[in-house]
């Protein structure tokens, strides 16, 4: 196992499945670890056949997840200073999710060019995110808990090390660019907004999806990437969102990003997100006009790969009161994709609720919010990640060691913040969604 304290060195990561690669290597797809995903779990790669995803086998596969970041200051998934990878992804089992949505930021990829393919040590790494005096004391505890790294250790080791006890734990891993500069998200002021905002440089973010989908080609679990994590206005830059915030725009960029992860990883699903945080991405599914452009969807613009995208939507309707009404919205907004029966549905596909959720410290998953996408979901037999595992963050905002009240876990990750909730809530949509 992944967190065994006799075991150091970084071959032992590849005894598992992950396939430790050196950070500027690009090595072809290795036949072999084709093979075996086509002959065992997860039988991949995934492809898609109208509203659903599909594996080699033709079986159908449904995620039903939670949300991991790892695109915080520290570019390393949270928690693991509380408990180890192998704890964590135990947890998640434990109640039958058979996915993790990890995320990450692309000044991590920016930073291993800089210099010239060296990624940053997990060590370099707190004492720059926490400071001189927090980053070395929550260091020690990260390696406390997680005795297999040492002072050597990058940050992508570890992203491959919590790749490595997904596939030990048949997890299917989807793996999100959350931000291009590593921080809390997300704000239409943040600069991380839109394509060629502050922060949201566009030749480094294909190339950092790029070089994560290269990198993850030894990744056993790894099955399918996103674009980009909730597009929104980029109110910092007045000139940018009255010239470029648009659908035109968003089909010219989704078009890149896409041809830089299929081309570094053909076996890779790739989902594209909407506008307005992602709460909606309905002119794909209408094939109305990209406006203020002509040009619609269409699957040639794609070329050998439109069997590869899927749709994933956002809703935080926490205040919602009338679940018809919630359906209805969700339905508008994404969710029609699923419905060829539909004479509006110009075009299908496999669509998620990649996020979600609700503060786990009362009663709120009773309510008409959560208990209405619970079945909404289950009604569809649709994927989902609920945002989010962690029970803190390392850094969040400017607070060190910041407090998740919507997190599934405790503050210090050791047990469930809301026990009725995974046991009354959580389970039951698992089982009644989770497929593969």
């Amino acid at each position: 196992m992944i967190m065994n304290s006799g075991v150091r060195s970084v071959v032992s990561f590849l005894a598992l499945g992950c396939g430790i690669v050196s950070p500027f290597a690009w090595a072809s797809p290795l036949k072999t670890i084709g093979d075996a995903r086509a002959a065992s779990w997860p039988f991949g790669p995934l492809v898609t056949s109208g509203r659903d995803m599909k594996n080699a086998e033709g079986g159908t596969v449904v995620y039903a997840g939670t949300n991991w970041p790892g695109h915080g200051e520290v570019m390393i998934p949270d928690g693991l200073h509380y408990q180890s990878i192998e704890d964590v992804v135990t947890k998640i089992k434990s109640t039958g999710m058979n996915a993790i949505r990890l995320t990450y930021a692309i000044q991590m990829i920016d930073e291993i060019y800089s210099k010239d393919g060296q990624d940053t040590t997990v060590r370099e790494s707190f004492t720059k995110a926490l400071g001189q005096t927090n980053g070395p004391r929550v260091y020690q505890q990260f390696l406390a808990k997680n005795p297999s790294f040492d002072d050597s250790t990058t940050r992508l080791q570890v992203f491959d090390a919590v790749a490595a006890e997904c596939a030990k734990q048949e997890i299917y891993v989807h793996l999100d660019n959350h931000m291009s500069k590593a921080a809390w998200c997300c704000s239409t002021g943040d600069g991380n907004s839109w394509f060629g905002d502050t922060y949201y440089n566009v030749d480094n973010w294909t190339r950092g999806l790029s070089y994560m989908a290269n990198h993850g080609k030894n990744w056993t679990a790894l099955t399918s990437m996103s674009l980009r994590n909730e597009l929104r206005k980029p109110d910092d830059n007045p000139s940018l969102s009255s010239q470029s915030y648009n659908w035109r725009d968003w089909y010219t960029n989704i078009k890149k990003g896409t041809s830089a992860i299929n081309t570094a990883n053909p076996d890779l699903l790739i989902f594209l997100s909407g506008l307005d945080f992602d709460t909606y991405i309905t002119p794909v599914i209408q094939g109305t006009a990209f406006t203020p452009g002509s040009a619609k969807y269409n699957a040639a613009d794609f070329p050998n790969y439109a069997n590869k995208l899927v749709l994933e939507i956002h809703n935080y309707q926490n205040s919602a009161n009338n679940c018809n009404s919630l359906k209805s919205s969700l339905y508008s907004s994404g969710f029609q994709a699923l419905h060829a029966e539909d004479s509006e549905t110009v075009n299908v596909f496999p669509v998620l609720l990649t996020e979600f959720g609700f503060d786990m410290s009362g009663n709120a998953w009773r309510g008409t919010y959560a208990t209405c996408i619970a079945s909404y979901l289950a009604e569809q037999k649709a994927g989902w990640f609920i945002w989010v595992v962690s029970g803190s963050y390392y850094i969040r905002s400017g607070r060190q060691d910041y407090e998740e009240t919507w997190g599934l876990l405790k503050h210090d990750w050791s047990d469930w913040r809301s026990s009725a909730y995974i046991e009354g809530g959580l389970k039951p949509l698992v089982e009644a969604t989770a497929q593969g």
